[in-house]
């Protein structure tokens, strides 16, 4: 059995990411600061504890593993965007330089294939209007996207025959998981608060985990050094809550639909190449209802 090691395996992202290597047959260890919660699995996963520090020996984490998946990220809470707060250079520090040490380390030790969780974040910037894809020039205006971007091509860099690295750039996810991002947004509806219309691109949280999985199993010809766009549709807060006012039954007044158009397009053509198939806007109607009707 195939052991892959998650890092961040237990945040937003990082849990639809082992659950979907566990059911797929693969064995997972997570790496993170704290281990899981009881019952935050289904199946009980092996942890080892991992620092975010560029000082730090942690090769031993790579013990029986064969692939690595590096989702783990510090930022202050609910921020990704500004999430430096007011320390710019320890966010670099344990964002890039961490990382770095990280997949040198996964080279040292043998492991085959390395998958880093990058962002939409690195496209901040691009002037051009025309959708956004892989081979855009990017200058990112958050320290954010800067670090992301830098990691990737850390990554790139290092690949060589044995060592396939690949970067995923996600844009929001969402999901059925708790706790959920959409969780307070749906219960303040419910109480009659003014939500205010936002749009945003999305992508649930189980189709990240099988481009993470397409990183693994692909031809590594096809996926080495390379980076992908991951991304399925653009909704607004009156789509979301759409569902929730069906699911629900309640009379609340929707927002006011947001200017969807304000929102860059992230080709997949790339991927969809490779076999990735999101669930598209029936994906989200299914979610959604689900976690209204829960």
């Amino acid at each position: 059995m195939t052991a892959v090691l998650v890092s961040g395996g237990t945040g937003l992202v990082g849990r639809y990411i082992v659950e979907d290597l566990v059911a797929h047959g693969y064995r997972v260890k997570i790496a993170s600061r704290y281990p899981p919660l009881a019952g935050l699995f289904a199946h009980e996963i092996e942890h080892v504890p991992l620092t975010l520090d560029p000082e730090a020996d942690q090769a031993h984490i790579f013990d029986d593993v064969y692939y690595f998946v590096h989702a783990a990220f510090s930022h202050l809470p609910g921020r990704y965007r500004g999430g430096e707060g007011d320390d710019p250079a320890g966010f670099r520090r344990v964002n890039l330089e961490a990382t770095t040490t990280l997949f040198e380390a996964a080279r040292t030790a043998g492991i085959s294939r390395c998958v880093f969780l990058s962002s939409r974040a690195v496209y901040d910037g691009v002037q051009d209007r025309r959708p956004l894809s892989e081979g855009a020039v990017l200058a990112p205006t958050s320290l954010y996207g800067v670090i992301k971007l830098l990691a990737e091509q850390v990554l790139s860099n290092m690949t060589q025959p044995g060592f396939s690295g690949s970067s995923l750039r996600v844009t929001g996810v969402y999901g059925n998981l708790r706790p959920n991002k959409w969780d307070q947004m749906i219960t303040d509806y419910l109480n009659g608060v003014h939500i205010p219309p936002r749009a945003g691109s999305e992508v649930h949280g189980r189709d990240v985990a099988a481009a993470v999985r397409l990183m693994l199993e692909t031809e590594s010809g096809k996926v080495a050094g390379e980076v992908f766009n991951v991304s399925d549709i653009v909704a607004d807060t009156r789509d979301i809550l759409e569902h929730v006012q069906y699911a629900t039954g309640s009379h609340n007044a929707l927002p006011q639909p947001a200017d969807k158009t304000s929102v860059r397009a992230m080709t997949t053509d790339k991927l969809r190449a490779l076999g990735w198939q999101p669930g598209g806007l029936a994906l989200l109607s299914e979610t959604v209802t689900k976690l209204a009707s829960s």
